[in-house]
């Protein structure tokens, strides 16, 4: 890509990764990219200037830092998929004028879509791919255009987009980036390429009554991968959709409406009454099959399995049954025998840090009745104590285990299928910002987790940012293969929990300063914060899942 030449001056800017490389003053980030191209191994598609995410419209007008951002993060594979999806969605408004597409969840290695009460065919989604590979070859530019907030309102009211009209009332700013393609308006919560031109790699799968959008990812940034279906977690993500609705909030400006009208109390009550008649639900199941000795419960961090834990089991004592715990914490083997990871570090999540065995052994003795000693492990020294307490089941009764490797059956090898009952815990997330733009369940979870380590532990948002790409990596390798091994689904997610989580969060990641990489994930959460209006957390019940991250929990806190 060619540069203007009737620049005076040229700059000096240091690409991480790639060295410095000098360039004319105004020369845009996407310029910049075109001179590295045949060094890139990925597509580019936003760059990190001095700490601060831009796109590739970006003007570098001083001596800077720059850091690429391509489809083999998952900040770029983000930006390459909402590109792909604004596509989407205008291909299907030319197809289809009189119904709106919804973007409602992932699902495996893809994006879960509707067309609002309109089934696809085979030959509907073979147009809408036909439609969206012309606009690649057409290389139509989206537009980026800041427009005040009330023409914005004026032109979604004409588009019959009254989901973005009605969200736009909780918006302090007086101006709105909202981005234009072939005509059509949208709007979202983060950058876009500049054309369609690089928006080639993509698949559309029918996935009846919706389909399912496929881009590049971390795992696959070339391209798209196979696609792996996951019929148990379709349907909860269709339970929670469910009951979104039917609490009357598809996205937040309904939700913020509900706020605003004094109906937040009866909204906490309702979505705390639908998780207790889904956790009754679960224990009654149980209960019904005399031949399960074992529950093993797993989820992803910040899924509240804790608080699950404990509520399953007071459901289960109605139920007049008398279950034990067994924590993993005590499985451990020594630490000199701790696997390592890649970086040499101890991984403590990999299964082989377990003492299987013996763990697989105490579990059979006592299902079998025997009384065994439960072993202490040492987190100062590293080291097990073999004998640290004494256990026995009572006759017929339960046992349950909560951890990362539950659904995986290499925990729990010597237990019969047959004995076993596994249940996935995740929170995914019921609410969407509006039809375009879902919230993704992993940041959810990172604004629990953050709350919850400042809280519990003293930790900084920014120690807790730093962790998060490690822990979301275990979870890549132990517990999402594994999620289709469940016998039950429960989603631990809450309508109503960004709002609350709001007032806790927003502070700590402000005190995140441009100086440091964090600040790019601090200022795309806080900005993504800002479409909720805050609520207390007074109404919020003791036992509620969202207890385990702000307090107050009746449970151990």
């Amino acid at each position: 890509m060619a540069i203007s030449s009737f620049q005076s001056y040229d700059i000096n800017v240091n690409v991480r990764g790639y060295g410095p490389c000098v360039v004319p003053a105004e020369s845009t980030a996407a310029e910049l990219v075109g001179i590295l191209r045949d060094r890139l191994p990925y597509r580019v598609v936003a760059v990190i200037v001095d700490n601060m995410l831009e796109d590739l419209r970006f003007v570098l007008d001083r001596d800077c830092e720059v850091e690429l951002v391509d489809t083999s993060s998952e900040m770029g594979a983000r930006i390459y998929r909402r590109s792909v999806v604004f596509m989407l969605i205008r291909a299907c408004r030319a197809l289809f004028p009189y119904t709106e597409l919804i973007v409602k969840h992932s699902l495996s290695n893809g994006l879960y879509c509707e067309l609002e009460d309109m089934p696809l065919s085979d030959e509907d989604i073979d147009q809408i791919q036909k439609r969206m590979r012309e606009y690649v070859v057409q290389d139509v530019p989206i537009n980026k255009n800041v427009i005040s907030r009330e023409e914005a309102r004026r032109i979604y009211a004409r588009q019959c987009q009254l989901d973005k009209v009605e969200l736009l009332e909780y918006r302090d700013k007086a101006t709105v980036h909202v981005y234009e393609l072939d005509g059509y308006y949208e709007y979202f919560y983060g950058y876009m390429l500049p054309n369609t031109s690089g928006l080639d790699s993509f698949r559309i799968i029918n996935y009846p009554p919706g389909m399912i959008l496929q881009t590049p990812d971390v795992n696959n940034p070339d391209g798209t991968r196979p696609f792996t279906d996951l019929p148990k977690l379709f349907n909860v993500y269709q339970e929670a959709k469910k009951w979104a609705v039917m609490m009357g909030t598809p996205h937040v400006a309904a939700f913020n409406q509900i706020i605003q009208g004094g109906g937040l109390k009866d909204l906490i009550m309702i979505n705390e009454a639908l998780h207790e008649k889904k956790i009754a639900a679960i224990a009654d199941q149980i209960c019904s099959d005399s031949a399960i000795r074992l529950v093993t419960i797993a989820g992803p961090s910040s899924s509240g399995k804790t608080t699950f834990a404990n509520r399953l089991m007071i459901q289960l004592r109605a139920n007049g049954r008398r279950p034990i715990t067994i924590s993993m914490d005590n499985y451990f083997v020594d630490r000199d025998l701790t696997p390592r990871d890649e970086n040499g570090e101890f991984d403590f999540e990999a299964l082989e840090a377990l003492q299987l065995e013996l763990f697989n052994e105490h579990l059979c003795r006592l299902i079998d009745g025997e009384e065994v000693e439960i072993p202490r492990y040492d987190f100062l020294t590293g080291k097990s104590q073999r004998r640290a307490s004494k256990l026995q089941l009572p006759p017929g009764e339960l046992i349950i285990v909560e951890g990362i490797h539950g659904l995986n059956e290499g925990l729990t090898f010597s237990v019969p299928s047959y004995q076993k009952f596994r249940i996935y815990v995740s929170a995914l997330t019921q609410l969407n910002i509006d039809y375009s733009n879902r919230i993704p369940t992993t940041d959810s979870r990172l604004i629990r987790r953050i709350v919850r380590d400042h809280r519990v532990r003293g930790y900084s948002a920014l120690e807790t940012l730093g962790r998060w790409r490690s822990v979301r990596r275990g979870e890549e390798r132990n517990i999402f293969p594994f999620q289709e091994n469940a016998d039950v689904m429960f989603n631990s997610s809450l309508v109503y929990e960004l709002a609350v989580l709001k007032p806790y969060i927003e502070p700590l990641l402000a005190e995140i300063k441009p100086a440091v990489r964090e600040y790019v994930e601090a200022t795309a959460l806080l900005k993504f914060l800002s479409y909720f209006r805050p609520a207390e957390g007074n109404f919020v019940p003791p036992n509620s899942i969202l207890r385990e991250f702000i307090g107050g929990s009746w449970f151990k806190d």
